[in-house]
């Protein structure tokens, strides 16, 4: 079966995660296995994040091994499930995001794809060894992880983030993509495909025009007074039509 990490935001949980992208009804319709993993902190279960390279809080001034700790869920679902590993992917919401943009860079061997939500590209030190297929959402008014980079006006941790533009431009490089994309643009969505991507890898971009920090079509603000999602678009089920079609050569 296929594999799917859903990392929750900064300061949530994994509670938080499965309420705001729902992919646990997707993954019993389409027969995956999502696993929702809890980060680091100090106060148990709560307030916690991931260490992406350059964010966030408590995982990354500490150095937390979460690409191990990963690969170790990996190794334990295999041992017990048909885990498929030709078809393992990571989405995840904000620093979740920048999480799986992170397993792109440094867990390339196992992923296949990845679908960051407002979450963009923050280690360093990123040295694919093969191609991996990206799908990105993000909103241009988002406050916690700018659109065109920096620190957010709301951001709760003092980084400052790299761009989407940025972003994009690394994994299309990566990828040996084209350098110029196919956009529609539809509602509040813009939708960049590049296209001719090394062993059949793709990079899409969903830029929500106006739209905040949030997980497009979610259930709701991801935590109370969090920005609302548009609902013109369900992040959710197109990532999973993405990551399906996508497993590595």
């Amino acid at each position: 079966m296929p594999l799917v990490f859903d990392f929750h935001g900064g300061l949530g949980n994994a509670s938080t995660q499965i309420r705001t992208s729902n992919f646990e009804q997707l993954a019993d319709q389409k027969d995956f296995i999502v696993v929702y993993p809890d980060g680091t902190g100090l106060l148990g279960d709560k307030l916690l994040t991931w260490n992406g390279g350059t964010c966030c809080g408590f995982a990354a001034r500490n150095h937390v091994d979460d690409v191990g700790f990963v690969r170790a869920i990996v190794a334990e679902l295999e041992a017990s499930y048909k885990i498929d590993p030709r078809r393992i992917y990571s989405t995840g919401l904000s620093n979740g995001g920048i999480m799986s943009q992170r397993l792109a860079c440094d867990a390339s061997d196992l992923f296949a794809a990845i679908g960051p939500v407002s979450g963009t590209l923050n280690d360093p030190e990123c040295h694919p060894k093969a191609p991996v297929s990206i799908m990105e959402f993000h909103g241009t008014a988002d406050q916690h992880v700018p659109y065109d980079g920096g620190k957010g006006d709301k951001s709760l941790t003092d980084v400052a983030f790299v761009s989407v533009r940025d972003t994009i431009d690394e994994w299309v490089q990566f990828d040996h993509c084209l350098p110029s994309p196919q956009t529609v643009t539809f509602a509040d969505i813009r939708h960049d495909i590049y296209s001719n991507c090394a062993e059949g890898t793709s990079v899409e971009l969903y830029t929500i025009l106006g739209g905040g920090h949030a997980w497009p079509g979610g259930n709701g603000p991801a935590w109370p007074g969090g920005d609302q999602p548009t609902q013109t678009i369900s992040a959710t089920d197109l990532m999973w039509d993405f990551f399906a079609a996508h497993p590595k050569p």
